[in-house]
């Protein structure tokens, strides 16, 4: 697999792990509110940011020369 991948995915880990470090109650909130999303809703969203991170992906490889 490619090596700016495994770079990606170890920083959307960083990012991901620094809301429950630092904000524990809020983090725990907003998982809680999620729960009442509809499924539609949070399909879209989902949806919405796999789009973005294969927008952002495409961005910077074709930046990168690769």
């Amino acid at each position: 697999m490619n090596p700016t991948i495994w770079m990606a995915l170890g920083l959307v880990l960083v990012l991901e792990g620094l809301g429950p470090m630092l904000f524990p109650a809020v983090w725990r909130k907003m998982i809680g509110s999620m729960t009442l999303l509809p499924d539609k809703l949070l399909r879209r969203f989902g949806g919405g940011l796999v789009v973005a991170g294969g927008v952002i992906y495409y961005m910077l490889r074709s930046r990168m020369g690769g």
